[in-house]
């Protein structure tokens, strides 16, 4: 990184002018104010990286505040954290925000956009007055928030004017719920006596010079980057905004919700921390989600595979990216409660270093006897999990040649309509797949009548269009996948049958279902299952009560099974799931 660029000089919550800081100490932006001892002088080690969501920013900044503030005896501390949310996500920050902007976008004439900056505004002038008691920090704050806001009414009125968001206007807009969040936080922390410092993060990529992040080391400069930020604020506590700069697709587009949680990873990793806290309102990790599951178990710790096999398959643990750039830096992340600080939350601790991932081919031979008798094997999975709102799309070709140009195409068409796949199965002329999207993306009708289902998202919708030239084309709405997840599930013998065995006890009839290499189909009731398929295949009730030790063989995932079931059994499916296979099996 070249030299020539300097750390940011954002300003302190408390502006040139000097402030009290409620018992009557006078200090000013010249003035140093070490919050606690010597170790968290700039140029000292044991950082400590705490990110915070919106919701908590929103329901529980009090308990932030004493968070930090009991952290800050034994660590440096670093606070990131996302736009707040007052009520739920659907009314937090970055949704007024979105709304907002397509509001400006389409509503041509209309001042939509204006009553939502308006109750943006209120939102967080009315959180400041009823926590900040110092009036003068209270005052800043407020002129602060009108400042921001005024901004973005100017961003939106222009985007109205050109009938267009861009998506650097689209950058701008959402930065600035984290921007109100962490100016927030900051003079919080300062009218409690510890003095914060705002830093803002939204022009970091430029200042620095950090190159696409599509090019290799890209992150790795940003975090340094970020680490330089953070360093500049002395002995005051960084609040960080985690919207990091404005990039060409938009870090919404390009890394989807979790970018606060990549950008306290990469503030972790950029002041070398000794573990990345983030705070949710939950304990921890559980065996299952305890909203649904009463019978669900914390996790004192798990693998970095496993908490990426949750997250993906629908427990909001954190961004897999998030996860692959701290453990790769060999930094524990470790999930705790907002609402239980005492609590030890779970960790997720970096694998052995034998263990990461090599460039190098592997090859396996099959296991002797022996050998197999030597292996860890767990007494039951780590976790159950449902993924929500899944379509499955099938592809019939009438041609039955040529299976790998039937294929190559589909994957160029997904690629072209930037479609994401979370399951797959594949014969020769039938491909199946499991898409997800956080919108839906079929509308009309509902579970319980015939009304025709309309495609209103444009990426399926042009996939759809392109797919029908290879063959027939049919969606199935209202469907989830159900996920059971352990680092060493492959060990377990017999663990796919019982996981289809208890599903198809209760009336739950699976789709198709999935583990790694090994995948079972069934074309009809009376053919037997078929081995080694390199897709996942549909497979019917009957097939429940199969061997056991068919399911136990080599080359098969060892962190999930997975299959897909109707939407409406999903909850039962994860309680009865749960308590055969977690409350009750030895």
């Amino acid at each position: 990184m070249s030299s020539s660029h300097s750390p940011s000089t954002n300003g302190l919550v408390t502006p040139s002018s000097e402030l009290t800081n409620g018992n009557g100490h006078i200090y000013g932006a010249e003035e140093s104010i070490p919050h606690t001892k010597e170790k968290n002088l700039p140029g000292g080690g044991n950082w400590v990286v705490q990110k915070f969501g919106g919701t908590s920013v929103g329901k529980f900044a009090l308990n932030i505040a004493d968070i930090v503030q009991k952290g800050l005896v034994k660590n440096r501390i670093a606070v990131v954290c996302s736009a707040r949310s007052s009520h739920s996500k659907l009314e937090g920050t970055t949704n007024r925000l979105l709304r907002a902007a397509k509001a400006a976008e389409t509503l041509h004439g209309s001042k939509q956009y204006t009553e939502i900056v308006v109750q943006i505004e209120e939102d967080h002038i009315n959180a400041a007055k009823l926590t900040i008691k110092n009036p003068d920090l209270l005052a800043s704050y407020i002129d602060q928030v009108k400042a921001e806001c005024k901004s973005l009414s100017k961003i939106l009125e222009s985007a109205q004017h050109l009938e267009e968001v861009s998506r650097k206007a689209e950058n701008k807009i959402i930065s600035k719920g984290e921007k109100l969040a962490c100016r927030y936080m900051a003079t919080l922390l300062s009218d409690r006596d510890v003095p914060a410092q705002f830093v803002d993060l939204s022009d970091v990529i430029k200042r620095y010079n950090v190159p696409s992040l599509t090019k290799d080391g890209a992150y790795k400069e940003l975090a340094l980057a970020l680490g330089q930020e953070v360093l500049a604020c002395g002995d005051k506590v960084p609040v960080v905004t985690g919207y990091f700069g404005h990039v060409p697709d938009g870090l919404l587009h390009s890394i989807g919700r979790g970018y606060t949680d990549l950008c306290a990873a990469l503030v972790a990793i950029g002041t070398s921390a000794q573990e990345l806290q983030v705070w949710k309102e939950v304990d921890g990790i559980f065996t299952a989600d305890p909203r649904k599951v009463p019978t669900a178990r914390l996790l004192p710790s798990v693998s970095p595979s496993e908490a990426a096999e949750l997250t993906f398959y629908g427990s909001e643990v954190i961004h897999p990216f998030t996860m692959e750039q701290v453990i790769k830096a060999r930094i524990p992340i470790r999930i705790k409660n907002v609402m239980n600080p005492r609590g030890q939350g779970t960790v997720i601790l970096p694998d052995a270093e034998s263990l990461l991932d090599t460039t190098h081919p592997q090859i396996f031979r099959g296991r002797s006897s022996s050998s197999l008798n030597t292996l860890y094997q767990p007494k039951r999975p780590t976790a159950v999990t449902i993924k929500h709102s899944i379509v499955v799309l099938n592809i019939h070709s009438n041609r039955r040649t040529r299976a790998h140009g039937f294929l190559a195409n589909i994957f160029s068409i997904l690629d072209k309509h930037h479609l994401s796949v979370d399951l797959i199965s594949s014969s020769e002329v039938h491909v199946s797949m499991a898409l997800h999207s956080e919108y839906s993306m079929l509308a009309g009708g509902t579970t319980n009548d015939s009304a025709e289902l309309k495609i209103q998202d444009l990426r399926l919708h042009g996939a759809v269009e392109d797919l029908a030239k290879l063959g027939n084309v049919d969606l199935v709405a209202d469907m989830a996948i159900v996920s059971l997840v352990g680092k060493q599930l492959k060990n377990m013998t017999g663990i796919s049958g019982k996981f289809f065995s208890v599903l198809g006890d209760n009336n739950i009839n699976i789709e198709m279902i999935s583990q790694g290499a090994l995948f079972f189909s069934s074309p009809s009731a009376s053919d037997p299952p078929a081995v080694a398929r390199t897709g996942f295949g549909c497979w019917r009730r009957e097939l429940c009560f199969m061997n056991s030790e068919l399911t136990r063989y080599i080359g098969a995932s060892e962190i999930n099974i997975s299959c897909v079931i109707w939407e409406r059994d999903a909850d039962r499916a994860l309680n009865v799931v749960h308590t055969s296979l977690f409350t009750f099996l030895e």
